[in-house]
């Protein structure tokens, strides 16, 4: 099969199209032919050396894939509500970026009805997680309110689409006047051009003095300060990326008044087990909404597999808004 290969770890002209053998599906597993497979930052970071591989994961970029199933244990793939053929997408540990990837049943959904096998790999990675973030971790609320940083980004866009769901008011940063109107029309309520203007300042204008229920930042560094003071009493903050650094300065004694939980978390590495439960929460609670048209996948643009190194040259410029999608074959 045709893969992504990293010939050594740095810019993204390091990437190159190659082979592998094919990988053949173990117990719990399916073998997927890969139509499109979604680009995420945690590709570049591995890319560039940054992000290590888990344990027992390919080294083959690639976290989210669309396709068919290609190759299965009857019975299993019968339990799961699957069979041979089926259209589905999935969240993996990696591999993701080749012809055919493994996955395990309970990480795979299958394609919202409506949606094309591109749409649909722009799902997973995403979907996943803001759900384990926002709603379990944070337990967003109906009628609370929500300042999402980052919103044109794929965990933006998701994230908004997902706190209106949930009946929330949204609020957004952004590093562009277009990327701020696009957040607007995917429903947030009111989207600040981070370059321009102060989010803490904002916020606290937006909310007349009272701030948000809920924070999910991807910065963390510097942005954490402000965040704990634009945080209402029992607010929680949740950071899910450190590209603003890992390094934070804030207030404690904000924490302490008012009553605050400032947590985060990772999905890569976790157990099959946990991400099999988000999967399923995803099904009930996320997968209708996309089936009828109240959340619809946002991909920016999509490149020919053999363009990866212009795929990723466009994730590093932030100048997109949602998803970037590799494509293998037409669905």
């Amino acid at each position: 099969m045709k893969t992504i290969e990293i010939t050594g770890y740095g810019a993204s002209d390091v990437l190159r199209l190659g082979e592998r053998p094919m990988p053949v599906a173990g117990a719990g597993e399916l073998l997927i032919r890969v139509t499109a497979s979604g680009v995420n930052r945690p590709d570049v970071l591995q890319r560039q050396g940054n992000y290590p591989v888990p344990p027992g994961a390919s080294d083959i970029l690639g976290l989210e894939v669309a396709g068919s199933i290609a190759q299965g244990d009857p019975v299993e793939l019968a339990a799961a509500g699957f069979q041979l053929g089926d259209r589905v997408c999935a969240l993996v540990a990696g591999g993701g970026y080749a012809e055919y990837c493994v996955a395990p049943i309970g990480q795979c959904l299958p394609v919202p009805d409506g949606l094309t096998d591109i749409e649909a790999a722009s799902l997973p990675e995403t979907f996943f997680t803001v759900w384990s973030n926002l709603m379990a971790r944070a337990c967003l609320q109906p009628g609370e309110s929500v300042l999402i940083q980052g919103g044109g980004s794929g965990i933006g866009v998701t994230a908004i689409q997902l706190a209106r769901l949930t009946g929330a008011r949204v609020f957004v940063t952004a590093g562009s006047d277009d990327k701020c109107a696009a957040c607007v029309a995917l429903g947030a309520q009111a989207a600040i051009n981070y370059k321009t203007q102060d989010f803490k300042d904002e916020i606290m204008r937006l909310t007349d003095g009272q701030g948000v229920d809920v924070i999910l930042d991807i910065v963390a560094g510097s942005y954490v300060a402000k965040e704990v003071q634009c945080l209402k009493e029992d607010g929680r903050l949740v950071i899910i990326s450190i590209q603003g650094g890992t390094r934070s300065e804030f207030n404690a004694g904000l924490v302490l008044r008012k009553r605050l939980t400032i947590t985060g978390s990772t999905l890569r590495p976790r157990p099959v087990a946990f991400k099999a439960a988000i999967a399923k929460a995803c099904l009930e609670n996320v997968w209708p909404a996309l089936a009828d048209g109240r959340i619809k996948p946002v991909v920016y643009r999509t490149f020919a597999a053999a363009d990866v190194v212009q795929a990723h040259e466009l994730m590093e410029s932030s100048q997109h808004i949602g998803k970037i999608v590799l494509i293998w074959s037409e669905s």
